[in-house]
């Protein structure tokens, strides 16, 4: 069984593939924009049409990991992320500090990236497209 994080974005997925993929050192493996989409399926009900230049899906490999975006959260007409955070692990600490450099460009850091009681290295952030992120690098066990 695998787990998938999917984002949702409002009209800015574009640049945060772009922003995640030079962060994460991830790699774009599908890239579908609404105006690939048959009119009637790429459509939200309630809303006016998608513009067909925004990202319908993507998916980007970070690791062993996939990561999913959209701009689909366009339909929504209350737009806020909340009651989740991703959570990116690595037994490399030099790794870690990378990340959350690279992910701090622009965010509000919630706790900076430090050791703790459990890790080598953990910090919080949200990032300039308001997604709440977690960085841990976990000490050896035992």
């Amino acid at each position: 069984m695998q787990l998938s994080t999917y984002l949702f974005f409002d009209g800015n997925a574009e640049e945060a593939i772009a922003f995640y993929a030079q962060a994460l050192d991830a790699e774009v493996l599908f890239k579908m924009r609404f105006g690939d989409a048959p009119v009637d399926d790429a459509q939200c009900a309630t809303t006016p049409p998608f513009p067909t230049d925004k990202i319908m899906h993507a998916s980007l490999k970070i690791g062993d990991s996939l990561l999913m975006l959209s701009d689909g959260n366009m339909c929504e007409e209350e737009k806020k992320h909340g009651g989740y955070a991703v959570s990116l692990h690595s037994n490399d600490l030099t790794q870690g500090k990378i990340w959350f450099e690279r992910l701090s460009e622009g965010a509000t850091v919630t706790m900076p990236f430090q050791e703790t009681f459990w890790a080598l290295g953990f910090g919080m952030l949200t990032d300039k497209f308001g997604i709440p992120w977690m960085v841990n690098v976990e000490k050896a066990m035992g």
